[in-house]
């Protein structure tokens, strides 16, 4: 039954808040075209990447496979982390456990896409750029290591490591 405030049934001021963030994700996305090369644009701000690369969160599970995958995601080749299942992490590079507290989801995004933005001297892979790469292997050049969801599927998983 409606209140005396609103003519609106429950069920339609319930679905508002749900509309108004679809249509938040879909502005954005119109926003953020594809790129010439097929890669979805994106904008940094603040040293972040703000918004999701499709529009929408992606699934942590999946994100941990990709992270933990040596062939895939490559993390735990230099990383080490909480994957007590997996053998012979690398200290090369900072261990991840408590990411998600130290950085924002942003700023995962932006590390995962292009390290070399926070880090011009980094070795870590830009796993979402194709241009201005060199000692690229044959069959990767022109191709991002990831995609747009295996990106936000790992920024998904790095939000879940807090110390």
């Amino acid at each position: 039954m409606p209140t005396a405030c609103s003519t609106r049934s429950p069920a339609r001021r319930s679905a508002e808040p749900i509309a108004a963030a679809a249509l938040a994700v879909l502005t954005a996305a119109a926003a953020m075209p594809a790129r010439a090369d097929g890669l979805i644009a994106y904008r940094i701000v603040d040293a972040a990447i703000p918004v999701s690369l499709t529009g929408q969160p992606g699934d942590a599970t999946r994100g941990r496979a990709i992270v933990a995958n040596r062939q895939i995601g490559l993390c735990v080749l230099c990383h080490s982390g909480p994957f007590p299942e997996l053998r012979f992490h690398s200290d090369l590079a900072p261990d991840l456990t408590g990411i998600g507290s130290r950085m924002s989801e942003g700023q995962l995004r932006l590390r995962v896409v292009d390290a070399s933005h926070a880090n011009p001297s980094t070795i870590m892979p830009s796993y979402y750029r194709i241009d201005g790469l060199t000692r690229v292997t044959p069959a990767l050049r022109g191709k991002p290591l990831l995609d747009a969801g295996q990106i936000e599927d790992v920024v998904a998983y790095l939000k879940t490591l807090r110390e």
